[in-house]
């Protein structure tokens, strides 16, 4: 249970003075509905404000607090041209005051002639004229000017104002309690940082305070590492089934080739982890197109040798039929009962295979979520394989292995590598294997970056590649036009694309009924389709060896790490394969930097660091839809600079100071609760 003195914080932000349903509405938009999260919302920049007896040309761009007297009013005829409030400093400096809209009512009663007013904003020179839009205060002489010279500015949205915003933040920091001290002394000492209470006071306080930021970002790292921990500590002391296999069912499979090295050493570690008593819990990284299939595959059938059942999660239905295809065709002739459930089994299909799995006839189940829903029952689960980590966060993971009275041994693969530093934040329970070394014939793919102004040169290339016997896949951005995008969507362009190839283009995107679509991809793999326009539904796993070109539109609009995912998409067959990564004019820094590294390397392991360099970490692990609790307070940079610390930090607790149980392990209670990785908690009691 959470200790009673984070309850201030946890509390409803509308038991903040001034919250009501108005402002509730933009609080909402921001994710801001507890007093916590208005707590960790940090000032993401600041306003230095300086106070000036008189004006001077040189304050120009600067923001300045000063005081000075209305002495006229200019407004012309045209409502749409602002209204000026001419004023002087105290020796006679000109400044004008300028509002624009009808607003000039409001601004004559805010400055009536002759009368001192206090102002502060942003001084900007109009000509000779020194002038002030909007002034951001204006105080009358019988009203304290309580102005703090650094301001802080947070994250805002429509009907939050920035001042509003810094008042409902000295509420929350107001309810900040004084809690015990988590952190190593010797560490504490050695960086000299605050007290947590005084970190949050000072960083609300002013932003640029480098010292309490770390100080904070390092708290919730450190929380992250211990709650992984916890988590490893508890399924280590879970028993599970130790699976041996007898290598009959792996023998009898024919191969398309041999192992590589890489595959045979992650084989081998998978094959040592899953005759213990402890259930494996295992992260494989690979690159795109590495062989992660068949790592999984041996996986399986060890399982199966043993006696035990194996489940092979996709993160989509398309994935989810796609494995199933290649698995059944490679297992065909083999005494494997290989069956699907996704979403979409109903009626007698579903039933017969929850009777299968239940009574163990069915070996081998491959589907989405839905089959670790309530209602799914195993005769003797004994490993889980997860495909494309992003979307299966450390929530789902536990959810998973405590469904079980016996856990099973869990496989997770992910689509691309990741960062080191996030292996270590997000994966730290888990054992990790690398496939750093392609199967052999798989080809470097050369990449173009082509303006979008050379669409109809592309076009015309794309059909000497079709007329040639070529097929392509063509990805857009979007499923359908909007408002707020130029981008080119995916049904736009099936329809321009089938005014010049007909029926040989096919279209495929997330909104499209399963079996529609398991009908173009069909055909596609037929080759009765030579395009497939495709939203990015295809990002992951779809395999056609005849497919030797990809486009993809919009290019600067993905991340990296899902550029490289589509790239891999086609490299897949004897041919030579090319990715065209199609550019809009108006391109960022980050969009041009980001072409640039894919251009440049196909090397799927730099690309994820360059990636983390480009955004952050929750858009490269997807936590957004996995459930996770996301950094909020830690950016990329202070992860990487601080999880190693963090993590031996976290040891130290465990292993040397009584775990949750001395002095310091009861802060680091609260501070598990405090940055909601409280599960850890629940499953210490649960081991």
């Amino acid at each position: 249970m959470r200790p009673d003195i984070l309850n201030p914080l946890f509390a409803e932000v509308e038991a903040l003075k001034g919250v009501g349903p108005a402002l509730m509405k933009p609080l909402r938009k921001l994710g801001l509905e507890r007093v916590i999260d208005l707590l960790f919302h940090l000032p993401v920049t600041w306003i230095d404000r300086k106070a000036v007896e008189t004006l001077e040309a040189e304050d120009a761009g600067r923001v300045v607090t000063v005081q000075v007297t209305p002495v006229d009013y200019r407004a012309t005829g045209s409502a749409r041209a602002p209204f000026r409030v001419h004023a002087t400093d105290k020796v006679g400096n000109y400044l004008s005051l300028v509002y624009f809209g009808r607003n000039s009512g409001w601004a004559r009663k805010l400055f009536p002639l002759g009368e001192p007013r206090t102002v502060s904003g942003k001084i900007e020179l109009y000509g000779q004229e020194m002038q002030m839009i909007h002034p951001d205060h204006v105080i009358a002489p019988d009203e304290p000017v309580d102005l703090p010279a650094r301001e802080p500015v947070y994250r805002l949205s429509e009907g939050l104002a920035n001042r509003r915003a810094g008042q409902l933040a000295e509420q929350a920091v107001g309810r900040a309690p004084e809690l015990g001290e988590w952190i190593e002394p010797s560490l504490l000492a050695q960086r000299q940082w605050p007290a947590w209470q005084d970190a949050i006071r000072r960083v609300h306080a002013d932003p640029s305070d480098r010292i309490a930021r770390e100080r904070l970002a390092y708290d919730e790292i450190f929380a992250n590492q211990l709650a992984l921990m916890l988590v490893r500590a508890s399924s280590r002391r879970r028993r599970g089934l130790p699976l041996k296999g007898d290598g009959s069912l792996r023998g009898m499979l024919r191969l398309p080739y041999a192992p590589t090295g890489a595959q045979q050493r992650t084989i081998a570690e998978i094959e040592g982890d899953l005759q213990q008593s402890t259930p494996m819990v295992r992260l494989l990284q690979g690159d795109v197109g590495a062989g992660k299939t068949l790592v999984a595959l041996m996986t399986l059938l060890t399982a199966v040798e043993a006696g035990a059942q194996g489940a092979l999660l996709a993160p989509t239905e398309i994935l989810a039929r796609q494995h199933f295809e290649t698995l059944s065709r490679q297992l065909a002739g083999l005494p494997v009962n290989v069956a699907i459930l996704t979403g979409r089994e109903k009626g007698k299909a579903r039933e017969s295979v929850l009777m299968g799995l239940a009574d163990g006839s069915i070996h081998i189940l491959i589907g989405t979520h839905a089959i670790f829903q309530q209602g799914v029952t195993y005769k003797q689960l004994g490993l889980a394989v997860i495909d494309e980590q992003h979307r299966f966060g450390v929530a789902q993971r536990m959810m998973l292995t405590s469904k079980a009275e016996m856990p099973p041994h869990l496989l997770v693969m992910t689509a691309t590598p990741i960062p080191r530093t996030l292996t270590l934040s997000h994966y730290g329970e888990m054992d990790v294997s690398r496939l750093d070394e392609m199967p052999p014939g798989r080809q470097p793919i050369e990449t173009l970056v082509i303006s979008d102004q050379r669409l109809d040169e592309m076009v015309d290339g794309l059909g000497r590649h079709v007329a040639g016997g070529g097929q392509a896949y063509w990805v857009c951005p979007l499923v359908e036009e909007s408002e707020v995008s130029d981008q080119a969507a995916a049904e736009a362009r099936a329809a321009t694309l089938k005014m010049r190839f007909g029926d040989r283009i096919g279209l495929v995107h997330g909104r499209m009924k399963g079996p529609e679509k398991d009908a173009v991809m069909a055909a596609f793999q037929r080759g009765d389709v030579s395009v497939l326009v495709a939203t990015t539904v295809i990002e992951v796993g779809v395999d056609v060896p005849n497919a030797t070109l990809i486009v993809i539109e919009g290019a600067e609009r993905f991340g990296l790490a899902q550029l490289h995912q589509l790239r891999g998409r086609v490299g897949r067959g004897e041919g030579k394969s090319r990715c065209v990564l199609l550019r809009g004019g108006a391109l960022s820094e980050t969009g041009r930097a980001r072409l640039a590294i894919m251009k440049n390397s196909n090397d799927g392991f730099f690309i994820a660091e360059e990636d983390l360099k480009l955004r952050g970490a929750g858009e490269i692990l997807g936590t957004r839809q996995s459930g996770d609790a996301e950094m909020r307070l830690a950016d990329p940079e202070q992860v990487s600079a601080l999880v190693d610390t963090a993590t031996a930090d976290a040891r130290l607790l465990v292993d040397r100071d009584g775990g949750l149980e001395g002095e310091r392990g009861r802060a680091a209670r609260v501070a598990l609760y405090l940055f909601e990785r409280d599960a850890a908690v629940g499953l210490l009691r649960s081991g």
